[in-house]
């Protein structure tokens, strides 16, 4: 068990009894909702008012599940959105070269990436995949940074440059939808951009650049990633974009991408998703988005893929069988 307690999980939308529905339906291969992949309103409870100069500490996760060199920043504060917990993962050989640095993929959702004990979802396993593929020589050594979600995770993760009409659908038929005023993800892309990428730049041994910036999730995590390679094409050079819940405003994402999509040859894009439950809904969303890839002069297999897995269903377990794919696209090109 990690040595960190794991937080009381709960959900925005859901009772508490909801998230024990959604542990059992991981276990079952059933689907994580979209909406409702939510950390525990105590996170939320816990905010003292810091402003972004006092940021707490980083301590050491460690545990069973845990891979690695593991950091936890816990309620690293903003002035943009919720404080949440941030988790820094170093690659191996970190301590062991001062003037190496490493690119960095800032990834969404960030509680369900390394710690078993910190999700009820299931857990991504990119600590052991990502050394996995350093150790075969695939990827480049790599900083991944999970950033936490917050209980308004569906508003911090919907495109709001996306949104014409004064409200959005979630695309999810038990969830009503949600007024567009509502919608902060441009403040979330600026606490990124503007709050956590310079921390992250001062106090670890990053590359700073474009071509070594990249952002990455699953479901509204996918839709985030590209929304942030699209209004900071000079921050992030690529987006995985893993089960991106394409549904959420009705494909009011994909048009936006037409018309904002950083040119191609400058940036990459990764899109995947599954067949079974609520993936299956994916593909002739997907299917519109490739056509914009293509219009915009992308290339299939050079800066842009697509990737269909059949029978893989919407959860945590899923995208831990297929989270390799993913990143070894983003960091295989290695000019050390």
């Amino acid at each position: 068990m990690s040595v960190l307690k794991p937080f009381l999980l709960s959900t925005l939308l859901l009772p508490v009894i909801g998230a024990i529905a959604v542990s059992q339906a991981v276990a079952d291969g059933r689907a994580v909702d979209p909406i409702s992949n939510q950390i525990s309103n105590q996170i939320s409870n816990q905010i003292s008012g810091r402003i972004p100069g006092s940021v707490p500490s980083p301590i050491q996760v460690v545990g069973d599940g845990v891979t690695g060199n593991l950091l936890r920043i816990e309620n690293f504060p903003s002035d943009e959105v919720a404080a949440r917990h941030i988790d820094i993962w170093l690659p191996p050989g970190y301590e062991d070269n001062s003037n190496k640095r490493y690119p960095v993929v800032y990834m969404h959702d960030g509680q369900n990436l390394f710690d078993p004990s910190s999700t009820p979802y299931g857990e991504w396993g990119v600590d052991e995949a990502m050394t996995r593929l350093i150790d075969d020589g695939v990827v480049r050594p790599a900083i991944i940074v999970g950033v936490w979600n917050s209980p308004k995770r569906f508003q911090e993760y919907m495109p709001r440059k996306a949104l014409e009409e004064p409200n959005v659908e979630t695309g999810v038929d038990r969830y009503g939808p949600f007024s567009v005023e509502d919608i902060i993800s441009d403040r979330y892309l600026k606490f990124l951009v503007n709050e956590l990428k310079p921390f992250i730049d001062d106090h670890y041994r990053t590359r700073t650049s474009r071509e070594d910036t990249f952002a990455m999730g699953s479901s509204m995590g996918g839709l985030i990633s590209a929304y942030a390679l699209s209004e900071y094409p000079d921050v992030f050079s690529g987006a995985g974009c893993v089960s991106t819940h394409w549904p959420a405003g009705e494909g009011a994402v994909i048009d936006y991408l037409a018309a904002n999509l950083p040119d191609a040859g400058t940036h990459k894009l990764y899109f995947d998703f599954g067949t079974e439950t609520l993936d299956a809904q994916y593909e002739p969303f997907q299917i519109r988005a490739d056509a914009v890839m293509e219009a915009k002069g992308y290339q299939q297999g050079k800066d842009w893929i697509t990737r269909k897995f059949e029978g893989d269903p919407h959860n945590e377990i899923a995208w831990r069988g297929r989270v390799h794919v993913p990143l070894t696209f983003l960091l295989s090109d290695n000019d050390d």
